[in-house]
């Protein structure tokens, strides 16, 4: 989907439409969920602080979000993917993979399918919705936002390992920023400089991941569609509207977000052994702290003493913007995925 949370505040408030929107956040605290593509125009981002969104786009509108209604949204496209495959693998509200190859409606033309089912869920739900078409899911991840907002590209067999030879190497999906400096660091600047090293030299400077990017840049990429994705981990976060000194009102948040976090476990029928927490500073910087239990748990009052001892497992060097609680290691590998919404305070 287009810039999801924010469209679907704009279709609903007409005053908000043609306007800079960040959802969640504010000028003075917390985080931005989603921006407008009118804000992002100014380098408003996703994960970005309202301050600096604020600073970035001074007519910028901050919205509260609305899961409750986007998760209605979402529910209306899933359906519609349905009705052209079972094979359907949400990344998360506004974004999943589809596998076509045999489909519902006997078409042979994946174009032709994005093309329908984009035209459907702008019909059904008011909103616009990009696609890539391809081979496997990393080029159609890669696709699907060459052509944003509102447009598709397909990307053929034989049109795969030319394309991904001229792409600079950021534009990897999976290739973060951390990732891209290092090899820029190695004279890696596109997916052709990938593609001439060896397995061996990407395994050497990259570890595991250097097989897959020795796959990848050639268009292989073996992972399918899976309906089912396994869970791999549950969290609730809180930001703050003020930033929190005091490790002893950290604990009455981390009650609560405990409290959350157990909330969705227990709707799941998820239990997990190792709880994280997370603690993102004032300056930003973010810092975690784990620990394995030698049993499973979903209980509030269990999460929440575990998440106290890493909580003074160490002293805060700064003031605290955000805590929040996850929890790894689960008991199950064919749980449907979880969806994790961000809490913020106004």
């Amino acid at each position: 989907m287009d810039a999801f949370y924010a469209s679907v505040e704009q279709m609903d408030n007409p005053l908000l439409k043609g306007k800079p929107v960040a959802v969640g956040g504010s000028e003075v605290r917390g985080v931005v969920s989603a921006a407008s593509y009118e804000a992002r125009k100014f380098g408003v981002r996703s994960a970005m602080s309202g301050y600096l969104a604020k600073k970035l786009c001074p007519e910028i509108i901050f919205v509260r979000p609305h899961f409750d209604r986007y998760k209605e949204i979402s529910k209306k496209i899933r359906k519609i993917f349905h009705d052209y495959t079972d094979l359907v693998e949400p990344l998360s509200l506004d974004e999943a993979y589809l596998d076509v190859t045999q489909n519902k409606k006997g078409n042979p033309s994946a174009t032709l399918i994005a093309q329908e089912i984009r035209q459907r869920i702008f019909e059904e739900t008011g909103l616009t919705a990009s696609a890539g078409i391809s081979v496997n899911k990393f080029v159609a991840k890669i696709a699907s936002d060459y052509n944003k907002p509102n447009g598709q590209k397909t990307i053929n067999p034989d049109e795969v390992e030319l394309f991904l030879e001229a792409l600079d190497i950021k534009k990897f999906y999976g290739i973060g920023k951390v990732t891209a400096e290092k090899m820029y660091q190695h004279g890696i600047f596109t997916g052709k400089d990938l593609k001439e090293r060896t397995r061996e030299y990407l395994e050497e400077h990259f570890g595991k991941s250097g097989g897959h990017y020795y796959s990848i840049v050639r268009g292989i990429h073996n992972s399918a569609v899976k309906p089912n994705r396994t869970t791999k981990s549950v969290a609730a976060e809180h930001t703050f509207n003020t930033n929190l000194t005091s490790e002893v009102f950290m604990e009455e948040r981390l009650e609560r977000i405990a409290a959350e976090l157990s909330k969705r476990l227990q709707k799941h029928k998820i239990s997990g052994k190792t709880v994280t927490l997370k603690i993102k500073y004032s300056d930003f910087t973010l810092q975690t702290r784990s620990k394995t239990l030698p049993y499973f748990i979903s209980d509030k009052s269990l999460i929440h003493e575990t998440a106290k001892e890493l909580l003074y497992q160490e002293r805060m060097k700064d003031s605290v913007r955000l805590l929040g609680i996850s929890l790894h290691n689960l008991n199950t590998e064919t749980k449907k995925s979880v969806v994790v919404q961000l809490k913020f305070e106004f």
